[in-house]
């Protein structure tokens, strides 16, 4: 919650007129985004949408948003936006100099608001998915293919974004740096394309399946160990499939 501060170090007043063109540009990007799939635009996306020269200007613009009330990014999920509310649905400032208060606008799907722990172990009848295990995946030297279902795992929305989803065990010690750990339980959200950047699972000659963060360069696909011990492995992209991209890490201890 933003201090009143800030508040009025910004000039709250629930109007059009506090945004910028290119601030009111992104948040309606990002709200049609979250509307048409769930998940917000990469920061790639954003910067082409609004024709800008770097991603520096989109992190000023997000953290400007994010000041003013409009926004939120949700804590140890990347590219996780809550779009709270727009100009017009904002609330104008109450008799006395105090905000008055508001109806976050929430996008339906699971980038909802993040409920406290307390809460959702409160509500016996809070839902679980549950998410199939498809074997082991190397994060080192790459094993074979994935396997077939071997049992599932219930997890909360919170930990998923939208789509589909399936789990996987890790194997290796080349993610490290990524947080990554041998024993480490992947969550992963079903899909065939990712941005440079995303930590994905690939498929490689329809036979090796490895966990790599996915670099493009030109027309080749490169799979990038997070651990110095590792080479950066390139392919032709003919030779490399993508079968998803990480969204949750489970741990047991």
């Amino acid at each position: 919650m933003l201090r009143l501060s800030q508040n009025q170090r910004f000039g709250l007043r629930g109007g059009a007129a506090m945004l910028t063109k290119k601030q009111n540009d992104l948040l309606r990007f990002i709200h049609e985004r979250l509307k048409e799939s769930g998940v917000p635009p990469s920061f790639d996306e954003m910067k082409d949408a609004l024709d800008l020269r770097s991603k520096s200007g989109i992190h000023r613009l997000i953290l400007a948003l994010e000041e003013r009330g409009f926004i939120r990014r949700l804590p140890n999920r990347a590219r996780a936006l809550e779009v709270l509310r727009l100009p017009e649905s904002a609330t104008p400032r109450t008799a006395g100099g105090r905000n008055g208060k508001f109806s976050p606008s929430v996008i339906e799907g699971n980038l909802g608001r993040v409920r406290p722990l307390s809460e959702r172990f409160e509500d016996e009848g809070e839902r679980q998915v549950a998410i199939p295990v498809m074997g082991r995946i190397a994060a080192g030297t790459p094993i074979s293919a994935i396997q077939n279902r071997s049992h599932t795992i219930s997890l909360p929305p919170d930990l998923l974004s939208s789509g589909e989803h399936f789990a996987l065990e890790v194997r290796g010690d080349s993610m490290i740096e990524a947080g990554i750990l041998d024993g480490d339980t992947v969550v992963i959200r079903k899909q065939d394309s990712a941005d440079t950047g995303d930590i994905v699972v690939a498929l490689i000659d329809d036979e090796e399946a490895t966990l790599k963060r996915l670099r493009k360069r030109g027309a080749s696909i490169a799979l990038e160990a997070a651990n110095p011990a590792y080479e950066t492995r390139i392919f032709g992209p003919d030779r490399v499939r993508i079968q998803g991209r990480l969204v949750s890490l489970l741990r047991k201890y």
